[in-house]
């Protein structure tokens, strides 16, 4: 606890301004009140739930925005004592914004709550935002670390969100994302029906969960996609490709490293961290030098994180697809493949992933 290193005098000092401060709804908030407002307890706590009702909502929900933002960045403090509460405020944005300060590690109470507002909330943003924030639960009970009743629970309302055509497109959607951690039968099929889907959205996350599912199966639609016309959807794409670590994607992945569209533009840096390799390395570097000569702190700051994960990353690991049984001709100049399309992936059976003739996708009865 991060208290412990003041006097409890100080503590009920430091409170007290806390206090004064966020009744003050033109006041800033300061660093002194954020950190005061870890690891409420006590009286402290009892104290904080009876102003939390006498602030304006926009106050609530810039607390709470607040209190997530430093979280993010600042793992010693605690603010669930604030957070797990304000699921339960009257207002939509702040239970939203609520929801992203939940955290993998939050108790089961926390867990069944988020599944009743997923489907009884009365807002269809605040029940998308249930389903999506349940999707890092999926995750925890696929690693053992739910209880089997609960797990199949979780499981069992995604799979009945997304399956109820009369439910919002948004929750269906969400659902579909939070539920490609899943390795249950019927989620690979889910992800393919929802990928020839008519709403761009729900394409857009079926490319999501091909990421999540850990499935190189999706290899082929992945790499189509991040030439997408679409740019949700190339940004999926590159998340995607990061996360199956798709060494055939560089080549675009590098291309959208230079799009002006700054989302897409960091999703494609990071991808490239996650795969690694000399190609990668290269390609970061070259960024690098070009975000110092913008003086870009924030592209800057965004490549160094994805140099140091590809230093984990890359050739050194055991690849999923290997380019040794090309002809010279395509190779570059380097040795890389010469279209970012071609690749051959390794199997337990290699026979299982025979490469199309002329292009060198796989055929749909190859992927399905």
């Amino acid at each position: 606890m991060i208290h412990g290193i003041i006097s409890e005098e100080e503590r009920r000092d430091r409170f007290q301004r806390a206090v004064a401060l966020l009744r003050d709804d033109a006041a800033p908030f300061t660093a002194e009140t954020i950190y005061t407002l870890s690891d409420l307890e006590g009286e402290y706590l009892e104290r904080f739930r009876a102003l939390w009702p006498e602030l304006s909502v926009e106050r609530r929900r810039n607390l709470i925005l607040r209190l997530v933002e430093t979280a993010e960045t600042n793992f010693e403090l605690d603010f669930s004592a604030i957070i797990h509460p304000a699921l339960d405020d009257p207002d939509d944005e702040v239970r939203i914004a609520a929801m992203e300060g939940v955290l993998e590690d939050s108790p089961r109470p926390v867990i069944e709550q988020l599944m009743r507002i997923a489907v009884s909330d009365a807002s269809v943003s605040v029940r998308a935002s249930a389903v999506k924030t349940l999707g890092q639960f999926v995750l925890q009970g696929e690693l053992g670390k739910l209880s089997a009743a609960l797990n199949e629970r979780l499981q069992d309302l995604l799979f009945a969100l997304y399956r109820d055509r009369g439910e919002d497109l948004d929750v269906r959607r969400r659902a579909l994302e939070a539920i490609g951690n899943c390795g249950r039968d019927g989620v690979s099929e889910m992800i393919r029906e929802a990928y020839y889907a008519d709403e761009l959205p729900m394409r857009v996350s079926a490319v999501f969960a091909m990421g999540r599912s850990c499935d190189e199966r999706w290899a082929s639609q992945i790499l189509d996609e991040l030439s997408s016309e679409h740019p949700e959807m190339r940004y999926e794409a590159a998340r995607a490709a990061g996360e199956l670590e798709l060494r055939p994607a560089l080549a675009r992945l590098i291309e959208l490293a230079y799009e002006d569209d700054r989302e897409i533009q960091e999703m494609a840096i990071w991808a490239l961290g996650e795969i690694g390799g000399k190609q990668a390395t290269r390609a970061l570097n070259e960024l690098a030098a070009l975000a110092d000569a913008q003086e870009d702190d924030e592209l800057a700051e965004a490549i160094a994180e994805a140099q140091a994960s590809a230093t984990l990353s890359g050739e050194d690991m055991w690849p999923l697809f290997d380019f040794s049984e090309y002809e010279e001709d395509l190779l570059d100049e380097d040795g890389n493949p010469s279209s970012w399309r071609h690749f051959h992936v390794i199997g337990e059976d290699e026979d299982d992933f025979d490469l199309d003739d002329d292009e060198g996708y796989f055929d749909d009865e190859d992927v399905f």
